[in-house]
């Protein structure tokens, strides 16, 4: 499976201005807090010290995942996409067939998806089970307990 992941041009600002924001903001203050407790004195015990360095290390692997992001993203021209089918960034309206509950869901790149906004990544178990089914499928997600079917009510974008 490829790793590309595709964005909107708004998905694509997001990343690309999280990572300005640890470069350029978040690394400095880390630098800086590094060096203030590295004038304290001893730094066997000291804990500013540590607790600086593990926050710089933590900083620079978040650094280096968005930058991993960027070089496999694509910017996606939403009106070349075919609206009949579920696709990376199509709004699908999906209803649970056992307890008939119904849901809409945004397929999104990993990166920018929230559940709590109802963006769900195209690579989750739920996402890749909608991905190229039309209004009217019924797709089967593999979930822990089981298999769960959803039929597709809506798809826009």
């Amino acid at each position: 499976m490829s790793d590309v992941a595709y964005y909107t041009a708004e998905g694509l600002k997001k990343v690309r201005s999280e990572l300005e924001q640890l470069e350029h903001v978040e690394r400095p203050r880390v630098t800086k807090e590094i060096a203030d407790a590295r004038d304290k004195g001893d730094l066997s015990e000291n804990a500013e010290y540590h607790a600086a360095k593990e926050e710089q290390s933590l900083l620079e692997f978040k650094i280096a995942q968005l930058k991993n992001t960027l070089s496999k993203a694509r910017l996606i021209d939403e009106s070349q996409l075919d609206k009949s089918k579920v696709l990376a960034l199509s709004i699908v309206k999906i209803k649970n067939i056992a307890n008939k509950m119904e849901f809409e869901y945004t397929l999104v790149a990993d990166a920018v998806s929230d559940l709590a906004q109802g963006k769900i990544s195209v690579n989750s178990p739920i996402g890749k089970g909608l991905l190229g089914l039309k209004v009217g499928d019924i797709a089967e997600v593999k979930a822990p307990n089981g298999i769960m079917k959803f039929e597709i009510l809506d798809i826009s974008r």
